[in-house]
C-alpha cells in the first residue's frame, strides 16, 4: 500500500490518473478545495494533523509515502495541531525558517523516524522526466546561451536552503523566482520591457532532495512565457517534472520557442 500525500498543481492528478486501478493505495488530500473527496481511499486532512495522517499510514500499512504537488507554508500559529503535531512542531518551524529545502527534508526525517519510506514523485511517471536535448525546432542562439549561463550564475548565488527554482535572464538581467512561484514571476515580467524573448531556466534547488518538488512546467507555463515574452525554457536533465509534453512542444514549434533540457552548467 503507497499513501499518496497530495498537495494543489496538476501533477498529482496525472500520478492519480497513472495508477487509480494498478496500484493499492490511499491519499492524504492536503488540498484546499479537497480535489481527491470522491475516492473512497481519500482522506482530508489538515497540514496541523501530523499525527492523524501518520496514524492513517500505519493503519492502512503504508510503509512508503509520495509526496507531490505544492502545499502552501501555513501560518503556524495558527494551526491546530494534534499531540504528534504539538511533538513535532517546534522543529518543522525551525527548519522552515531556513527554506523549502530544511522544511521538506525535515518532513522527511519525521516520516522516516516514525519507519515510512519516502519515494520519488515520479516513481510511477518516468516518462515526466526529460533527458538532455533540444525537444523544439527552434534551439537557442549565442546570445540565448549567454543569457542561460547568467541565469544560472543567478541561481548559484542564491542561498542553499532557498525556495527558488527558477530565474529568467535577458541582456545581463537575471530576475530570480520568489516564494509566489513561477507563474506570478512570469505575469510580473509583461511589464519589464529588457526581458523580452529572454530565458527561463528551471533548476533544481541547491541541495534538494530530489525524491520530492521538483521544478515542474507544462503547457500552461509555456503559455505564460509567451505572453510575457519569453523565448525558450531550459530544465535539468532528469530532475525536471515535464507535463502536456507533446502539446507543449506542439506549442514552443508554432510559436518559435524552444525547449532544452541541459546536463552540464554551462555550454
Amino acid at each position: 500500500m503507497i499513501g499518496l500525500i497530495f498537495g494543489e498543481t496538476d501533477f498529482p492528478k496525472y500520478i492519480y490518473k497513472k495508477i487509480k486501478d494498478k496500484k493499492k493505495y490511499l491519499i492524504i488530500d492536503l488540498t484546499k478545495k479537497k480535489l481527491f473527496r470522491k475516492d473512497k481511499d481519500s482522506f482530508s486532512v489538515s497540514i496541523g494533523q501530523l499525527g492523524k495522517i501518520i496514524s492513517i499510514l500505519k493503519q492502512y500499512n503504508c510503509k512508503k509515502v509520495l509526496l507531490a504537488g505544492k502545499v502552501k507554508k501555513p501560518n503556524f500559529s495558527k494551526l491546530k495541531l494534534d499531540f504528534k503535531g504539538v511533538y513535532y512542531m517546534p522543529r518543522i518551524i525551525k527548519k522552515a525558517k531556513l527554506g523549502d529545502v530544511a522544511l521538506l527534508k525535515e518532513i522527511i526525517n519525521i516520516f522516516k523516524k516514525e519507519r515510512i519510506q519516502t519515494i520519488s514523485s515520479t516513481t510511477f511517471t518516468p516518462e515526466l522526466n526529460l533527458s538532455k536535448g533540444n525537444y523544439s525546432k527552434l534551439k537557442p542562439n549565442l546570445k540565448d546561451k549567454i543569457d542561460i549561463k547568467n541565469a544560472l550564475k543567478a541561481l548559484n548565488k542564491s542561498n542553499q536552503y532557498s525556495h527558488i527554482q527558477g530565474a529568467i535572464s535577458r541582456n545581463n538581467i537575471a530576475i530570480l523566482e520568489k516564494r509566489e512561484g513561477t507563474q506570478k514571476m512570469l505575469k510580473k515580467m509583461k511589464k519589464i520591457k529588457n526581458i523580452v524573448k529572454g530565458v527561463l531556466v528551471k533548476f533544481p534547488k541547491k541541495k534538494q532532495d530530489y525524491r520530492v518538488d521538483l521544478p515542474t512546467i507544462g503547457l500552461k507555463t509555456l503559455k505564460q512565457c509567451k505572453m510575457s515574452g519569453i523565448k525558450g525554457i531550459v530544465l535539468k536533465h532528469k530532475r525536471n517534472i515535464f507535463l502536456d509534453k507533446n502539446k507543449s512542444i506542439n506549442y514552443a514549434n508554432k510559436n518559435k520557442m524552444f525547449i532544452l533540457v541541459k546536463w552540464k552548467k554551462y555550454f
